[in-house]
């Protein structure tokens, strides 16, 4: 019996890297630099700002949605589970916001001037009791106290959207009866488009009305993007949603959009990557989307396929030196990226 299943762990094992070997790489897309966002959902949201504070001249503008401010867990998974989601205590945005500008200056994350005309939007729910309200409006006073803190980021726009009744989920447009809830695959039918909010909030006004998408969901292989081989904990495949001016050969935006913690496809399916909402708001903003997926682990310990914010990829996970950040940094070049 310890054979077989020995054999047939294996085979499962050959089996997923076959997979990942059918999957295509990322299309050659003619992307606009001034027109790229991130945005994401609870360890997503967190692993937004990560993006953000790391590579600001790439990702200017930022949806940070039921997540707190960047560096609160400091590497500390105790932390994480208490300051960062309970907010007991509270983060201190402040002290943050200093660590963060002495970061920059060390080059450990990107220099802040970038930061000058971006944009954040942070949105969070009345209702959350997974990561409290009170994490969520540290992680907007974090980005108001870096404005305020240097002249040069005056026209950094912070937009705080915490008003609404929602628990711990994406709210999309149809309306039901999960709204007040958090569970799978946490888009909660609570009459509101987040996804539609998000890129009004992040790209300005609407090329077109936002209809039924029309463009094409691609999967990818993510494994083929490891920075120097290194094991970014990311799942065999990833997914990107392909607007149709984008695949006609049209000037594109991106959006890069991370979900949450379970919310991956292995557990998930495509819920998140088809019924968030983004992609026909890509289609009305010529914007393809970018959807990578994590992996569950026992070691290191991710049993719920969380993106790293509290350091399971290594001491340096919020860094211009962690793994999945240089993955995504990777990935976004071979979709035609630069800066």
């Amino acid at each position: 019996m310890r054979r077989f299943t020995g054999v047939m762990a294996a085979l499962l094992m050959l089996t997923g890297a076959a997979r990942a070997d059918d999957a295509p790489r990322l299309p050659s897309l003619k992307l606009d630099p001034a027109r790229v966002a991130v945005a994401g959902l609870s360890s997503g949201g967190y692993m937004a700002t990560q993006v953000q504070m790391a590579y600001p001249e790439w990702f200017p503008a930022a949806a940070i949605v039921a997540a707190g401010p960047f560096g609160c867990a400091a590497g500390r998974l105790d932390l994480a589970l208490s300051t960062c989601m309970k907010g007991v205590p509270a983060p201190d945005a402040a002290a943050l916001a200093a660590r963060a500008k002495e970061r920059s200056a060390k080059g450990d994350i990107g220099a802040l001037k970038h930061l000058a005309h971006g944009r954040v939007y942070l949105l969070h729910g009345k209702d959350d009791a997974l990561v409290s309200p009170v994490v969520a409006e540290a992680g907007a006073r974090f980005y108001e106290a870096l404005r305020e803190g240097d002249p040069a980021l005056e026209s950094l726009q912070v937009s705080d959207d915490g008003g609404r009744a929602f628990a711990h989920n994406l709210p999309v447009a149809a309306a039901g009866d999960d709204c007040d809830k958090s569970v799978s695959p946490y888009l909660g039918h609570c009459g509101f488009d987040a996804a539609g909010e998000i890129f009004a909030r992040l790209f300005g006004k609407a090329l077109r009305g936002a209809n039924d998408s029309k463009g094409e969901l691609r999967r990818f292989n993510q494994d083929a993007y490891r920075p120097d081989g290194a094991d970014a904990f990311l799942a065999a495949e990833g997914y990107i949603y392909l607007p149709p001016d984008c695949m006609a050969g049209k000037r594109c935006g991106l959006l890069v959009a991370f979900h949450g913690c379970k919310q991956n496809a292995d557990a998930v399916g495509e819920a998140f990557v088809k019924d968030a909402g983004f992609n026909r708001w890509a289609d009305a903003y010529d914007v393809a989307v970018l959807y990578p997926q994590t992996r569950a682990s026992t070691a290191p310990m991710n049993p719920q396929a969380c993106w790293d914010w509290w350091g399971y990829s290594g001491e340096h996970y919020d860094s211009r030196q962690g793994v999945q950040l240089r993955w995504l940094i990777g990935a976004v070049q071979a979709l035609g990226l630069r800066q």
